[in-house]
């Protein structure tokens, strides 16, 4: 009798065992994807999209990730890229032949590349990782992408172009200028100390013949103003006659 006794209460403990068993579901792992919050990019360039998963259990071949975009204009939410164990790209619409896979799943790298961003690639980013039996957790994280205009900068040849075509004829330019303004003074100075014949002395005679005589340099030939070119000539012409007539 005691060890009928004894056998049923084992018998009792494992039945309370199993239906404990059976009640309580078995723990779960979680995984999280991390993704930044955002990317800034220019038109035309190459934009990394990244995706990092942790999971507790080993990636394998039931491992898969998807990516989605929203447009930031609006609209409904659409899935371009598929990965498990092998890869599904893009066979239609505005992200075909522009999606470039980047990840590595067994360092936990689930990111792609987007070849050549447009204004119209705008929009937000998300990426999702299963890997069963790790379903709970954050398995979706989310990127906003936003691709801007690209603002031609001056370059070094067109500096170069604006030095030859403005800067250096406005310095040569200036130097003739200053020049004829030089020429234009003496000459003024010059004509200031012309004399008239008959306000000329005797003692003065000889001077006024070594004006005649004075060569002319080359400033007074190429540079002289044409204002005062006719009175320089006149007073030449005055003195010469004057000289002749004293002779």
């Amino acid at each position: 009798m005691v060890r009928q006794k004894h056998w049923i209460i084992r018998l009792n403990m494992v039945l309370l065992l199993y239906l404990l068993a059976c009640i309580v579901p078995c723990p779960v792992s979680a995984i999280t994807t991390t993704s930044p919050p955002e990317v800034h990019a220019l038109r035309g360039d190459d934009v990394s999209l990244t995706c990092t998963f942790v999971s507790s259990s080993r990636a394998t071949s039931l491992m898969s990730v998807d990516w989605t975009y929203k447009p930031a204009t609006g609209g409904p939410q659409q899935t371009f890229f598929h990965f498990s164990s092998q890869l599904l790209p893009p066979k239609e619409g505005q992200f075909i032949g522009r999606v470039k896979w980047s990840g590595s799943p067994a360092r936990g790298v689930a990111s792609i590349q987007l070849l050549n961003a447009s204004l119209s690639d705008n929009g937000t980013y998300s990426c999702t990782v299963r890997n069963p039996p790790d379903v709970h957790g954050s398995p979706t994280s989310q990127t906003i992408l936003t691709v801007t205009p690209r603002v031609s900068g001056l370059r070094f040849s067109d500096v170069a172009v604006l030095l030859a075509f403005i800067l250096l004829p406005s310095m040569a330019i200036s130097l003739v200028l200053l020049c004829r303004m030089c020429c234009t003074v003496e000459d003024q100075n010059h004509a200031r100390g012309y004399r008239s014949p008959i306000e000329v002395t005797s003692g003065e005679e000889s001077d006024l013949r070594s004006v005649q005589y004075k060569s002319t340099t080359c400033c007074d030939i190429h540079m002289l103003d044409s204002d005062y070119e006719d009175d320089y000539l006149e007073m030449q012409r005055q003195v010469k006659g004057e000289v002749e007539s004293h002779c």
